[in-house]
């Protein structure tokens, strides 16, 4: 059977697997030498720059995209009070409404207040299929529990329903409980509550 790839994949494992191998390798490990010492040790310190340059800049955008959708909540408040002050008065016509784009269906849909409806089918080999739907939002998180748990983390985001979950069984061969629940997001940031929690048992 062939082996998984022994460097992972995504950046945090990347990082701490690298750390592990610096702290590891001397001049005198067999194959190594020094110039490789200090070049892991250069590389070392220029990942965990910019891990923490890349940390502090995903921080400051997640908290310019809440501002922007608090700001976008508070201007649609008082933009949807205005064109009912202007359409209710005595010289609205349909030309000024067209002008000013006030016609049409309005959508009085709070998404500060709306949550995600989540269902979960468990199909064959460890997966389980998530579906929701997103309302006016970009998309959904999903955050999911399984056997053993803590509690809650951050799973996947997602545009497009159903989310597939086929991370493979905990113990190979013994079926799972796994829960989930969602939030939408708009940019970078949450918005409104939380689903209700579902629940999935998946089997081989």
């Amino acid at each position: 059977m062939a082996k998984r790839p022994f460097v992972p994949k995504t950046q945090n494992a990347y990082v701490k697997w690298h750390d592990n191998l610096k702290s590891g390798v001397t001049a005198t490990t067999t194959g190594a030498t020094a110039a490789d010492v200090t070049m892991l040790t250069a590389d070392n310190a220029a990942l965990h720059d910019k891990m923490t340059a890349a940390t502090a800049a995903d921080n400051a955008s997640k908290a310019a995209h809440t501002d922007l959708n608090n700001a976008i909540a508070g201007s649609q408040a008082n933009a949807r009070k205005l064109a009912q002050r202007i359409k209710k008065s005595t010289g609205y016509t349909t030309v000024i409404g067209n002008t000013l784009q006030l016609e049409g269906a309005e959508d009085s849909t709070d998404m500060t207040q709306e949550q995600p409806v989540l269902d979960a089918e468990a199909q064959s080999a460890g997966v389980v299929e998530i579906g929701f739907n997103k309302l006016d939002a970009e998309g959904v998180h999903i955050y999911s529990q399984r056997d053993g748990d803590a509690g809650f983390s951050l799973l996947a985001s997602e545009t497009h329903s159903p989310y597939v979950d086929n991370r493979p069984l905990l113990a190979a061969g013994k079926p799972e409980t796994r829960q989930y629940k969602a939030v939408f997001f708009l940019g970078k940031s949450e918005i409104g509550l939380p689903s209700a929690v579902v629940i999935a048992t998946a089997t081989p």
